[in-house]
């Protein structure tokens, strides 16, 4: 289970579809990156892209 739980991170229960498309897209984001600069990940890029949701690096864009 992924702590920070995803309801403490969201303001709209709502918006957990846009959440968990967002965290995927920045998962693979940072495999790619991790890929294309020969880096070997400590952590799966999920919980990294959960993580920076949770530090607020990166936010759900509210269109």
């Amino acid at each position: 289970m992924l702590r920070p739980a995803m309801s403490e991170m969201l303001d709209n229960p709502q918006e957990c579809y846009a959440f968990v498309v967002a965290v995927a897209k920045r998962a693979r984001e940072i495999a790619d990156e991790a890929e294309e600069e020969h880096d070997i990940l400590e952590e799966k890029p999920v919980r990294l892209a959960v993580d920076e949701f949770a530090e607020g690096k990166s936010a759900l864009r509210r269109e």
